[in-house]
């Protein structure tokens, strides 16, 4: 291993320079947060600036000794190393202690935290620079500089320290060196785990050595809508272009659905020309950011190709009219503030096919290329084409859907979301419906198929990720052989290779230019395989006759092979190859044939179905067997590199190059290597080609993955090849998969640490063919740390190791919800079209998903489960409501579906999915389901409230049992972490008090009492009454001066009870009023959509200046900051707030929920509680009476990163929850690990919480079901729980579970003992309450 040198990440070997910062200090936070900004490199070569490198290399001595030696080139003379070392898991740098001696000119820093060394200058020097570290700190130290060449040798003897950090400084000149603006980080002992098992790529006889590579180097996180992409550093930034604008401008004032666009190169600039329909009326309408005049010489062509002079009366204002065209000038236009140039023609029928033109700026004539620009009609997306949504989204889902379908101004804007009579709904219906009546002209053969689907490329990318879905779905229904591959047409191999060639080539465009699609354009190209234009195709038609040739087999089935290979070679081809060598290899073994032919798919009725059928079985000889093994195995290479995406073996000699080495075959067939692969990759290639067939498979793997996470640069950047890399990539990622399923048999017995190894490779695979997965790869790093944790015997790593299951669950099933949201209806449309078999329909997503690594993981994760819950003793549930009950077994998929379904007998409700904000319906006396819901969640407290047992079940084979009595009477009895139940009679059921019965006396009605404005808009803390505000506000004010002083309570004031009411009588809110109130009397006629339109009518309330000028006084009375005092529009920011606010009270779930109790809705009344934000590192939920036991003697608490939201508003994943006994304080426990993979962040602004009359009555628990808003939209961030103090520092994370139990108490004593519902923040180590309330 001495003298290699270790991979580097970032700038590292790009020979790109660091960033240059001029009197900027290194990153030595000691926050943890910082820490996972440093760029993790194990060596390399680094540019400092323009004439200076640094080369890192890294080298293992003897012992536990490290070597690290450092060499900068051309540097000034005042050069210093700012340095420290590094501690597993710690942020803080280690520096010798105060005595010790020092290398020569060695300081520390003022504040002690770092040491700076200054580089020698000498040129005649012959020794190195040698600093020796043991675990006392350094000893002894030589130096010399070789010409210009300051060189530094660290020797670290310490197995404690884990890697330097540093950054290099030119005191002359004040010039602070970094890598990439943060500091350099070298590893000197990697973790155990699949991403650092070793520093090099030399390959021994059965392993393969991972280089040093910081896991989120493999990030990838595409931009949202309105964001742009930049190449280079794949950072975005939110820019709306005014074409954007134009387009949102159509849709917004004027209603207008666009039929169809299409965006146009101008050079730097860009044209869009799209046809929008308004009211009966359909107009083209053009707009550019040209910066010159422009003219438009334009016609109108009812058919392929036609150049026709419009009508005089549809064209536009200044038009000249010619005899074959019209010439009409642009006008100038202006969106937020950006200049533009628009054209509107408004067309007066509807047999125009499109619009050829070209433009005109003064005398010079700007073209589409060599080819006119053309508008083409036909493909319309919206009057009877819509691209719709399907309606069984869920909000997030819709949304994500909408963000990934824009980008590079090829934005669609969705006119509506609305289902469809034709089942077309979440499709782009118009390119589904041109596949369709395409199909018969497809089926002629896969050359008129591929060159349709090449055609077909713009409308599927104008439709946005929808559209890719379409092709996909069409691509697959081929590849699965539901579609017929020839029909009566007679093509030559190499006809079908070129139009393979010009598909993949045109998907390979797309993937370049359109990287939040590169996902879908991967599993495009899966389906397809690569073609190739020239002799690619053409050798599989002359090589067959070599082969026959020279095998004397000129006749019976080989001949029949041979004219189905001549006239219409297919991906059949490849299996009946192998069959034949299956059948070769067997001694002639007629059935190892048919096996092999049937196993993939082709029965003998197949191979008579061909037009060239194949009616004869292979009769060979044994003679024939050595020559026609050796030339049909060179033969599959021809057939793999036309017909397979995922062969490894052919992906790879297309990559690194091969020359044909059958005899007789055609001369001078040769493959060039792609230029630029990495160093060593050939020969890493090869190691994985040798290990194949492994039995054991973890270094075959390790050594696949390490060939992907090389390949990924290249991925990402414009590569000549980029195709054959990409195809590579394919093929590396199904191997993975197959060996991972090759070795479940010998994980039967395995130990967890080694299905947990098994589970990170998996993970790391799927996150390299997953776009957007930071998610997948901050799991990633969860299970390499949860490896850590078991090597050390941590007592605390299969409870950790059980979150990040929980959150790769999550992980996957958020994925097969999108998956299942965007092909599966354009499987079920497309599929209805072609008349495709409904089985093959139905589960044709699932088919995706399993055909990936996805399944894999899932097994594995399946396998691991029951044996972390019976380490860390989880048992098979978790009890969040403690009853016993009994009743009939009902089987449901979401409880979100029968929320607010009553029934009519007691009912056990095993639910498949529970998000956390859904009511308990009336009737229910159990919800049992796998998912995990808070404890704290407001689906848990109103289980408990109305006394129904609420458990979570782990284990799937229970849950099943479960299922399988639907319809029966169960008894369930709930244990602390398991639930007995058995059969009994019906006469054993006794209706309980909670159950409804027929006269509905099961609910009592509660009484409202309405509240009155009595005359202020707005209250400080210190009058906040019962007929003012809530107890929300009225609690917070209590706490205020008596709780701890290491406590903090936030500074109030209050918009009161009355203040909305008065605001929407008000004379400026008239119009407003009157809307209301027609909605309100629809709303008490049961037309529960009044609810939402409520919610927007109030949004256009006006501020009486009343209300502003006293807000503004009582807010900068108690020190708060005024939004207004930031212009104008901060304030309407916050006023928009205050209106959501008192809109929540018409929320579906909060106005069911008071008709449910019979409140009167009319008299519930709003205040809203204004607050500082706390920008919080953690949140925190406190109930001191623990809610899922009963005990009294002890504190529960739930806790997230970021803001609370994330806890008390359903977001998927567990908080960390803990347990304190209020004897002992000091000790928390904790119960799990949290598996929330999003924390919201905010910085400074306000937030103003709903404070209602109805959210604290005795036996109605009203809390979160109005909506606390901030003025600021919160930053939503990915979780990498690794570097979360919380979770891996034991002092910290006691001390602070420690501090927030300690405040529950204490509060809980203020209250006289009565338990509390408590909300609270953590920032800088410093405690906020933020709510109290009595525990429900």
């Amino acid at each position: 291993m001495a003298g290699v040198s270790y991979y580097a990440a970032a700038a590292a070997g790009t020979g790109r320079p660091c960033v240059v910062q001029f009197g900027a200090a290194p990153n030595r936070s000691r926050r943890v947060s910082r820490t996972r900004l440093r760029r993790r490199n194990a060596g390399g070569r680094f540019g400092l600036d323009s004439n200076s490198e640094l080369q890192v290399d890294v080298k293992p001595s003897s012992g536990s000794m490290v070597e690290i030696e450092l060499v900068a080139t051309n540097t000034g003379s005042a050069l210093a190393l700012h340095w420290g070392a590094l501690q597993p898991g710690r942020s803080e740098w280690v520096v010798p202690p105060a005595g010790m001696r020092l290398p020569e000119g060695t300081t520390r820093t003022h504040d002690d935290a770092a040491l700076r060394t200054p580089f020698k200058t000498s040129f005649c020097s012959r020794f190195p620079s040698v600093y020796r570290m043991n675990s006392e700190g350094i000893h002894s130290i030589l130096s010399f500089q070789s010409g210009s060449n300051s060189t530094l040798k660290i020797e670290i003897d310490n197995p404690g320290l884990e890697s330097i950090e540093f950054v290099i400084v030119d005191e002359a000149q004040n010039k602070w060196f970094k890598n990439n603006g943060q500091n350099f980080q070298v590893h000197m002992r990697p973790p155990a785990g699949p991403h650092h098992q070793g520093q090099q790529h030399s390959a021994t006889a059965g392993s393969i050595g991972r280089k040093n590579r910081d896991v989120m180097q493999l990030l990838s996180k595409n931009a949202s809508t309105g964001d742009q992409v930049n190449e280079a550093t794949g950072t975005t930034s939110a820019k709306c272009t005014v074409l954007d604008l134009f387009i949102k401008s159509l849709q917004e004032k004027h209603g207008s659905q666009v039929l169809c666009k299409k965006v146009f190169k101008l050079g730097e600039k860009e044209i869009l020309a799209l046809m929008s329909q308004v009211q009966g009326s359909t107009k083209v309408h053009l707009a550019t950011d040209h910066v010159e005049p422009l003219i438009l010489h334009w016609a109108l062509a009812k058919k392929a190709g036609e150049w026709k002079a419009p009508p005089p009366g549809i064209v536009p204002a200044g038009s000249t009219l010619l005899e074959m065209a019209c010439e009409s000038p642009f006008s100038d236009a202006e969106l937020n503030g950006l200049h533009h140039q628009v054209l509107e023609i408004e067309l007066d029928e509807d047999s125009y096919r499109g619009m050829p033109f070209v433009l005109r700026s003064n005398q010079t004539w700007i073209k589409n290329g060599t080819s006119d620009f053309y508008l083409d009609f036909s493909r319309r997306t919206a009057k009877s084409s819509e691209v719709t949504l399907p309606f069984s989204f869920s909000p997030i889902l819709a949304k994500n859907l909408l963000q990934k379908s824009s980008q590079n101004h090829m934005l669609i804007f969705f006119p509506c979301i609305k289902g469809t009579s034709d089942g077309s709904k979440g499709t782009a219906k118009a390119l589904l419906e041109t596949i369709a009546d395409l199909e018969e002209d497809a089926q002629r053969s896969l050359m008129h198929r591929f060159n349709i689907a090449a055609d077909l490329i713009d409308q599927a990318k104008d439709a946005g990720q929808l559209g890719l879905a379409g092709l996909l779905v069409w691509m697959r229904f081929m590849a699965t052989r539901q579609l017929i591959w020839n029909k009566n047409y007679n093509v030559k191999p190499r006809e079908i290779s070129q139009a393979q060639d010009r598909f993949t080539d045109n998907l390979q465009s797309l993937y370049k230019m359109y990287p939040q699609h590169r996902e879908m354009l991967r599993m495009i190209m899966y389906t397809v395989g690569r073609g190739g234009q020239g002799d690619v195709g053409q050798r599989i038609r002359d090589e067959i006759l070599v082969i026959q040739r020279n095998n004397d087999c000129m006749g019976g089935m080989m001949e029949e092979w041979h004219q189905k290979l001549h006239n219409n070679t297919s991906p059949d081809d490849v299996v009946i190859c192998q069959a034949l060598m299956d059948y070769m290899s067997s001694d002639l073994d007629i059935k190892v044939y048919w096996d092999t032919l049937n196993k993939n798919g082709i029965t003998k009725e197949r191979l008579l179905s061909y037009d060239h059928p194949i009616h004869s079985e292979p009769n060979l000889k044994s003679e024939q067997k050595e020559g026609l093994l050796r030339d049909l195995t060179n033969y599959m290479r021809s057939l793999k590199a036309v017909h397979s995406g995922a062969d490894l073996e052919s992906a790879i000699g297309t990559c690194t190059g091969y020359t044909s080495e059958s005899q007789g075959f055609m001369v001078g067939v040769e493959v060039n290597p792609v230029k630029g692969l990495p160093s060593g990759f050939p020969e890493l290639l090869k190691f994985v080609l040798d290990h194949i067939e492994d039995k054991s498979v973890e270094s075959l793997v390790e050594g696949l993955l390490e060939a992907r996470a090389e390949l990924r640069t290249l991925l990402l950047s414009s590569t000549e090849r980029l195709k054959d890399l990409i195809f590579l990539d394919i093929a590396l990622d199904s191997t993975v998969r197959t060996a991972i399923e090759r070795s479940f048999e010998n994980l039967n017995n395995a130990a967890p640490e080694k299905i947990m190894y098994f589970i990170s490779l998996v993970v790391e695979n799927l996150a390299l063919s997953t776009d957007d997965n930071e998610n997948l790869l901050c799991c990633l790093k969860g299970w390499n740390h949860a490896l850590e944790m078991s090597k050390h015997s941590d007592d605390q790593w299969a409870l950790y190791a059980k979150a990040f299951l929980d959150r790769t669950r999550l992980a996957l099933a958020t994925k097969g919800e999108e998956y299942h949201g965007i092909l599966q209806p354009s499987a079920e449309y497309l599929g209805s079209l072609l008349g495709i078999e409904q089985w093959t329909v139905n589960i044709f997503t699932e088919e995706i998903i399993r055909s990936g690594s996805a399944a894999s993981l899932s097994l594995l994760l399946n396998r691991l489960d029951p044996v972390l819950r019976n380490v860390a003793n989880l048992g098979s549930w978790q009890i969040i409501s403690p009853v016993d009950v009994a009743g009939y077994v009902v089987v449901v998929d979401q409880l979100l579906t029968v929320q607010h379904k009553s029934y009519d007998k007691p009912t056990i409700l095993v639910v498949k999915g529970v998000k956390g904000e859904e009511e308990i319906p009336d009737g229910v006396v159990a919800v049992l389901t796998p998912d995990m819901p808070d404890v704290l969640s407001h689906v848990s407290v109103r289980a408990r409230n109305s006394k129904v047992l609420f458990a979570t079940c782990f284990d799937p084979n229970i849950l099943s049992e479960l299922e399988q009595n639907k319809g029966k009477v169960l008894s369930l009895k709930p244990a602390s972490v398991d639930i007995s139940y058995r059969e009994i009679p019906e006469s054993e059921l006794l209706v309980s008090s909670s159950i409804d019965t027929l006269d509905g006396q099961k609910t009592p009605s509660l009484s409202l009492a309405k509240k009155q404005f009595l005359g202020k808009y707005a209250i400080s803390a210190e009058e906040f009454s019962d007929e003012m505000v809530g107890a929300k506000s009225r609690n917070i004010a209590y706490l205020n001066g008596k709780v701890p002083s290491w406590v903090s309570v936030p500074t109030s004031v209050a918009l009161p009870f009355g203040t909305f009411e008065t605001v929407l009588s008000d004379k400026i809110n008239k119009e407003v009023a009157q809307k209301v109130k027609i909605l309100t009397e629809k709303l008490d006629q049961g037309e529960l959509g009044a609810l939402n339109e409520i919610r927007n009518v109030l949004l256009n309330l006006t501020a009486p200046t009343y209300l502003v000028s006293e807000l503004k006084e009582k807010m900068q009375g108690s020190g708060m900051p005024w939004p207004g005092d930031e212009g104008e529009q901060r304030w309407e920011q916050a006023w928009t707030a205050i209106k959501k606010v008192w809109a929540s009270k018409w929320n579906e779930r909060a106005y069911l929920s008071t008709r449910k109790v019979k409140l009167d809705h009319s008299n519930l009344s709003m205040a809203v509680l204004v607050q500082q934000v706390v920008s919080a590192d953690y949140a925190f939920v406190i109930h001191t009476t623990n809610p899922s036991s009963g005990e009294r003697s002890e504190i529960y608490a739930e806790v997230v990163k970021g803001l609370g939201e994330t806890l008390v508003g359903a977001y998927p994943g567990r908080a960390m929850s803990f347990v304190c006994s209020k004897d002992n304080l000091e000790s928390p426990k904790v119960l799990g690990y949290p598996s929330k993979p999003i924390g919201l962040f905010i910085q400074k602004s306000i937030i103003f919480r709903s404070d209602s009359n109805g959210e604290d009555l005795e036996g109605y628990a009203g809390a979160g079901l109005y909506d606390s808003v901030p003025m600021d939209k919160e930053e939503q961030v990915v979780l990498d729980y690794t570097t979360d103090p919380l979770i891996t520092d034991c002092s910290f994370r006691t001390s602070t579970l420690s501090s927030i139990a300690r405040a529950g108490y204490d509060i809980e004593q203020l209250y006289g003992g009565s338990p509390q519902d408590i909300e609270g923040v953590v920032k800088d180590g410093k405690i906020y309450i933020v709510q109290t309330r009595p525990q429900m």
